[in-house]
């Protein structure tokens, strides 16, 4: 089985997705998927815009794909990673997993998702709504990788 990957511009419907993966199949028990949005939490995001070097990201994407393949028993993955300009609110990545009992399902579900926030090659720019205050701050800036999601991938290390 061949995991569905897919990094695009464009936004995705997590439902067809979803219904893809398991047309036609009666050996899958469990489908787990997450659904992450461009977040907003401080009201100043406008966007993100996320770069990525195209065959690469999805080389990258596969390869953490074939991991979860080989940790649990799977029936099928779908990463869809979208890159460009993305508003806040928007979809800008879906992960869904599915075999035959939940908890293959779920763990390989967030196994997917803290490598991809650690060893994804995205670059993500911040687009802020407000102009730049007077202290000289940015109006718009590159994300640093954070600590904590590096913590998270840590836990599936052996």
């Amino acid at each position: 089985m061949q995991p569905t990957i897919l990094v695009s511009q464009d936004d995705f419907d997590a439902a067809a997705l979803t219904a893809r993966m398991t047309e036609g199949r009666t050996d899958i028990g469990a489908v787990v998927s997450f659904t992450g949005f461009c977040r907003d939490e401080n009201k100043t995001l406008q966007a993100l815009e996320l770069e990525h070097y195209p065959g690469m990201a999805e080389a990258q994407l596969a390869r953490i794909a074939a991991e979860a393949m080989q940790r649990w028993p799977l029936q099928g993955i779908t990463i869809v990673h979208r890159s460009g300009l993305i508003k806040a609110g928007e979809q800008i990545v879906f992960v869904a997993t599915a075999s035959k009992h939940r908890r293959a399902a779920f763990e390989a579900a967030e196994f997917l998702m803290d490598y991809l926030k650690s060893d994804a090659p995205f670059w993500k720019k911040e687009h802020l709504i407000t102009p730049a205050p007077e202290n000289g701050d940015p109006q718009s800036g590159w994300v640093k990788a954070k600590a904590s999601d590096e913590d998270m991938k840590k836990r599936w290390q052996d």
